[in-house]
């Protein structure tokens, strides 16, 4: 089967989970860069890689890779390149771009060029002077670093998180690739009660609840490049039934809640839930964060509070984090990850994590506070 190079993109901070992600699936890791992960498959890795992969933005196919200072050299290098062998006759194809410290800095010359090389490569494998673009979309991308210039077919059409069960709208939902991740790097596993207080439409925990289930976050969407006809739909039905095979279900119920003080909130959170299948696995409650408790020995915090320095029902954000601190240190034998951009959150908080990380929500800056727990007990541990 074909061999292919694919780029994992991702949110800055991500990259060694989607490294761990893509491993995970078999594939040999060629490198590891700012935003993006660069890898080896065949043409199944494409379906394999889109309903897996919980972190990553896009899946792409890397056509090509050469350093162009002028448009000449951009232009013969890209017409080397065998478009032929993924663009049909009628394909359409729009190039996007960006350019970074290079040279050719006009990012609508360099796609105006890109797009005159592809096509002057089909008109010699088609023998025809005009394309009518009406058939399945190939999203290009010209992407030029420090002069040195990356040519990609994006598989995926909508970014992955883009899951299919978030369809009703709520301000400032967390994303879900950061949310998986967030849990991922918790560590959290499902012999502990996993809660999130600010809990919103339910991102954390339906992301857990996927997890735990080991359901493919994409199994639920369709991608750019199941149109492609040089990919077979084989591959992707494959790739499905493999899929739903891996789910599992004989799980505790209820393993994991969500609690917001927002009612309707709450309703949206329990529909998506529904809608991704995890339903059975998630208690949601409204409650005001004032009002938490819980009697668990150990246990698992994962949370994206509010940022902002007015909360909605009155108050402030430094107020609230210092209530965060005095509820949730109590729960000396649980660990708590909380996602804040608020620079005085340890301060507030009333305790230094163990392990601070930066990560980025929506283009945010924001850093990710770990508050690691002792591990219970292994006699205890199904008990707990």
């Amino acid at each position: 089967m074909l061999e292919l190079k694919l780029i994992a993109t991702t949110t800055f901070g991500l990259e060694s989970i989607v490294n761990t992600q893509v491993t995970k699936l078999g594939y040999e890791i060629e490198r590891v860069e700012n935003g993006q992960v660069v890898f080896q498959g065949d043409l199944a890795a494409i379906p394999r890689t889109n309903l897996w992969l919980r972190s990553a933005e896009r899946v792409l196919i890397l056509v090509g890779e050469f350093i162009a200072t002028d448009f000449d050299q951009l232009y013969e290098k890209t017409k080397e390149l065998p478009w032929e062998e993924w663009l049909p006759e009628n394909a359409e194809f729009p190039v996007a771009g960006k350019s970074v410290k290079s040279i050719l800095s006009s990012v609508p010359a360099c796609q105006s060029i890109v797009k005159k090389a592809i096509v002057d490569k089909m008109k010699e494998k088609y023998r025809r002077q005009r394309f009518p673009e009406d058939g399945p979309r190939y999203q290009l991308q010209i992407a030029l670093l420090q002069d040195r210039a990356t040519l990609t077919i994006d598989t995926s059409g909508q970014g992955l998180h883009k899951r299919g069960y978030r369809q009703l709208a709520t301000e400032a939902p967390l994303q879900e690739t950061l949310a998986a991740a967030m849990i991922q790097l918790s560590r959290w596993e499902q012999d502990r009660i996993l809660i999130d207080p600010f809990c919103g439409s339910g991102t954390i925990p339906i992301e857990a609840a996927l997890l735990a289930k080991n359901i493919a976050p994409g199994l639920q969407r369709s991608f750019a490049a199941e149109k492609w006809p040089n990919l077979p739909l084989s591959l992707w039905k494959k790739a499905r039934e493999e899929a739903r095979e891996l789910v599992q279900t004989k799980l505790k119920p209820r393993l994991i809640m969500g609690t917001d003080l927002d009612l309707k909130t709450i309703g949206i959170a329990r529909y998506h839930s529904r809608q991704a299948g995890v339903d059975d696995l998630i208690h949601w409650q409204e409650q005001s964060f004032k009002d938490f408790s819980n009697s668990r020995k150990y246990g698992y915090i994962i949370s994206n509070p509010p940022y902002g320095e007015r909360l909605k029902e009155g108050g402030d954000i430094a107020a609230l984090y210092r209530l965060m601190g005095e509820k949730l240190r109590q729960l000396d034998t649980w660990s708590l990850y909380i996602l804040t951009s608020h620079r005085q959150f340890e301060s507030l908080f009333g305790k230094k994590a163990s392990k601070r990380r930066k990560l980025y929500n929506g283009g945010i800056e924001c850093q990710y506070y770990q508050y690691f727990g002792p591990w219970p007990p292994r006699k205890n541990k199904i008990n707990q």
